[in-house]
Formats: C-alpha cells, structure tokens, sequence
C-alpha cells in the first residue's frame, strides 16, 4: 500500500511539471511557529541522525526535492553554490522526499554535486507534511529570530541568494 501511495503522489507531481505554481516564487509560510516546525528527528541519507531543533535560533534553507524531479535536478548545482557562498552563516538541509529509491535519492545527490550539504531521507514523506509542503522544489527559508518565508522553484543561484538575503539574515 506504502508503495502504491507513493506511485500516485508522485505521478500526480510529475503530471503537474514537479507542482508549484509559476510567477513569484514567495509563498506563505507554514502556519505553525518555526520552533514547533523544528520539533523533528530525523535520518540523513549518509544514515546519521538529525534532530531539527539543532537548527533553531540559526539561518537555515530547508530544499525540498525529489530524485525525479527535473526543477529539483537543474537547480541542484545553484543550491550547492549558495551553499558555499553562505558557508557557516546559513545552514541549508536538502530534505529527499517521494520516492522509495535512495538509492536513487544518492545518485541525485552525486550527480548535482549537493553532497556538501546534509540530505534528510524523508521516504514516509513525514517532513513534507510536517512542513506543509506540496510540490517540489520547494524552499523553506528560516531565520534566527523564528521567522519562516517559503518559496517554489526552480530558483538559480541569483534567486535563492536573494530570498536568502532578504529572509535568512
């Protein structure tokens, strides 16, 4: 049943482009508190544990993708190099959801070159509702005082250091 849930999800993505509407890419955020949003564990990819809350009190982008996502996979690259140009001033957590492959899930990370930044398994898709989100990709940027912006992409380097700028720090 777990599978046949996760066929429909994501064919019902992938027939709306990967979901998320197109124009401003701001959306609103989450209607509960980013504290109480961070109140969640969960496991990396590399297989280590994640506790959200290490996050609160600290910038943070939150990168919701999915391996088959074609918006997710070009903007791969610009996420790896925000990243880096932030260094240890944002925290950016790329969260792999809705698809039973890590396998896959690891070969997206290969092959975007995002293996700099932590990668949640989020296979149940618990954090995608946790967090309200539902499409891919999709942003959510947090800032040290609690507040949260969210955002749909695809965003290039440009576009996500903007929001950073404006809403992280």
């Amino acid at each position: 049943m777990k599978s046949l849930t996760s066929l429909l999800t994501a064919a019902a993505l992938v027939l709306t482009a990967c979901g998320g509407p197109a124009g401003d890419p701001v959306a609103s955020a989450p209607s509960a508190s980013a504290e109480a949003l961070l109140g969640f564990t969960a496991t990396g990819l590399d297989g280590t544990a994640f506790d959200g809350r290490s996050l609160a009190g600290k910038p943070a982008v939150l990168w919701f993708w999915a391996p088959w996502c074609p918006k997710c996979q070009a903007e791969g690259p610009a996420v790896a190099k925000a990243a880096q140009k932030y260094g240890g001033r944002v925290a950016f957590v790329g969260v792999a959801g809705l698809d039973d492959d890590k396998a896959a899930m690891e070969r997206f990370v290969a092959r975007t070159g995002t293996s700099g930044i932590v990668h949640l398994d989020d296979r149940t898709g618990a954090l995608y509702r946790n967090f309200e989100v539902t499409s891919q990709s999709s942003y959510l940027i947090l800032n040290a005082q609690g507040g949260a912006h969210s955002a749909v992409g695809p965003l290039d380097e440009a576009e996500l250091s903007a929001l950073v700028d404006e809403h992280a720090l």
